[in-house]
């Protein structure tokens, strides 16, 4: 992945601190920043998320595609960024957004609300 995609524009001291997967990326949470509504799961890597921070729209890496994404490019759902936040150990990105239409690429406003598991209690 990292050998066709061009050296990102992160700062440094940010880039030091991530804790990235074996392929570069970090698990990055997008929030609904008023409801608290946890919309979906993506992934960043440095230029991905040197992107959300600049841009104020989120930008992820396809691991399909190997490709760059902004949500909402093709669909018009877009994710307005209201902030960005690492978890304690730098291996997890949450970002709190304003959703416009559905999150989920099955038309579902979430992603987490299609399966929901029974609790053995």
């Amino acid at each position: 992945m990292t050998s066709s995609v061009p050296a990102s524009s992160l700062d440094p001291t940010l880039a030091a601190r991530l804790r990235r997967s074996a392929d570069g990326l970090v698990p990055a949470i997008a929030q609904q920043y008023d409801t608290g509504e946890v919309l979906m799961l993506g992934w960043m890597d440095d230029e991905a998320l040197h992107r959300t921070l600049t841009t104020g729209r989120c930008t992820y890496w396809s691991r399909s595609r190997q490709e760059y994404w902004v949500k909402g490019g093709t669909s018009g759902h877009v994710q307005h960024v209201k902030s960005v936040a690492l978890d304690c150990d730098a291996d997890a990105i949450l970002v709190k957004v304003d959703q416009v239409g559905a999150a989920c690429h099955t038309g579902d406003r979430t992603c987490f609300d299609a399966d929901v598991l029974p609790l053995d209690q």
